[in-house]
């Protein structure tokens, strides 16, 4: 009946149009109701506690370092060596908005900014040149969602802290099952374009791109900074979201001069914006999860699982169509925060290494941002490229498909994440 309640309340407030970080307060009323707790001194004290968290503080500076990186030039910069790098191979626009993401996906962790400055600079160009603008927008959302997996992550600092888990651990093993996406999207492009009649660049010289590698070298930087930084105990994953804002900033105002003080002015506006709906979101899911451990819904999903927890990679599938089924509808951030105090108690008493679902969990998010019907990813590829949902979402099926599979292979072969994961940590 408390599972009942949880769903019914939440999906109906969410049904009703209601925004979901009040739906998610809905829902926390909705069970004090239920078991009769109801007191507004509690509910608003969950709610300040939920942001009261020293963790959460990279949340804000990783989102200002990448609108800092977008208008201060370092991702135009990004773009152009991956083009002089690999963009005269047959597809090759396709494969510089594969290894542009990759690089970007180092500097800022948020999918949305990384998509948007890949779709503005390069899905002109690849429609210009002849291929589908439809699988290109596909694969330029699709490659876009890598910035959740490689460090800095805005979604593993968001679980970290749910979780209770060390945020420096997740960051340092996403690294390779990111790679990894990468290449799954590679391959699925390589075969959708085999047989498209396109035209590629002129082959750039070698000093085109030693200058394009010189242009670049202040923007590749800094991935650089935060990994070594992490690794060897430099500073804690919020001290490098400074680093990383303060540097960013440093670099587009003092090295780049492409950001004056109304760019500046700008950036911070609109970071502080996309801040606070974050922030609300996480603090209103404090109430729901304190509710949730109070009304021990964690035992009852365990008792719903129990007949996969004998076997860890069946339970890992379950739990992982579980969670593509709840990312069709719903957005990255209220998903890790709504599921993550059901699954962890579950991914414990099953002897999983949490730090290895966390990896799944949040690749699993990841993609769910260009699964329709929700896909936010696809409607900010869809917006800037001025095309159809329905278009993108087409275009989208081929390496979305590819990423799952990598994702289940994980799923499979858990040493695809613990082995690198391992070797980065000592």
């Amino acid at each position: 009946m408390t599972v009942l309640i949880f769903l019914g309340s939440l999906l109906g407030a969410m049904a009703l149009g209601i925004p979901i970080a009040y739906s998610l307060l809905v829902c926390g009323v909705a069970l004090m109701l239920h078991l009769d707790l109801f007191d507004a001194q509690i509910l608003a004290q969950n709610v300040i506690n939920g942001a009261d968290s020293f963790p959460l503080l990279a949340v804000p500076f990783f989102m200002l370092a990448g609108e800092i990186m977008n208008v201060g030039g370092l991702s135009r910069r990004i773009v152009n060596l991956a083009m002089t790098l690999v963009g005269h191979v047959r597809g090759g626009l396709g494969y510089v908005a594969i290894l542009a993401a990759i690089m970007m996906a180092a500097l800022s962790g948020s999918a949305v900014a990384d998509t948007a400055a890949l779709a503005s600079l390069l899905l002109p160009m690849m429609a210009a040149a002849g291929h589908d603008k439809a699988r290109a927008g596909g694969l330029i959302a699709s490659a876009g969602i890598i910035a959740p997996i490689i460090p800095p992550s805005i979604g593993f600092v968001i679980f970290g802290v749910s979780a209770n888990l060390s945020i420096g651990k997740l960051f340092l093993a996403g690294i390779v099952p990111g790679i990894l996406m990468g290449v799954s999207i590679a391959i699925a492009w390589w075969w959708v374009a085999r047989n498209e009649n396109v035209t590629p660049p002129k082959k750039s010289t070698g000093a085109q791109r030693m200058q394009a590698l010189k242009d670049s070298t202040w923007a590749m930087v800094l991935p650089v900074i935060v990994v070594f930084g992490l690794k060897f105990g430099v500073f804690t994953p919020t001290e490098a979201a400074v680093v990383a804002a303060v540097y960013a900033l440093f670099v587009s105002t003092i090295i780049y001069r492409e950001m004056g003080w109304k760019e500046t002015y700008e950036v911070f506006v609109s970071a502080a914006k996309t801040t606070a709906v974050v922030m609300f979101l996480v603090a209103a899911a404090m109430v729901s999860s304190w509710l949730i451990t109070v009304a021990d819904i964690p035992a009852q999903m365990i008792k719903l699982l129990e007949p996969f927890m004998g076997n860890q990679t069946l339970l890992m599938v379950a739990i992982m169509v579980l969670v593509m089924a709840v990312g069709t509808a719903m957005d990255m951030t209220p998903t890790i925060l709504i599921m993550t105090p059901v699954l962890m108690p579950v991914v414990k008493a099953a002897g999983i290494d949490p730090i290895y679902f966390g990896v799944l969990f949040i690749i699993n998010n990841a993609i769910g941002l260009v699964t329709p019907p929700v896909g936010t990813v696809l409607n900010v590829v869809a917006g800037v490229g001025k095309m159809k949902m329905d278009d993108v979402t087409r275009g989208v099926v081929p390496f979305m498909i590819a990423e799952f599979i990598v994702m289940f292979l994980m799923v499979a072969f858990p040493w695809l994440v613990t082995g690198p994961a391992k070797w980065l940590a000592h």
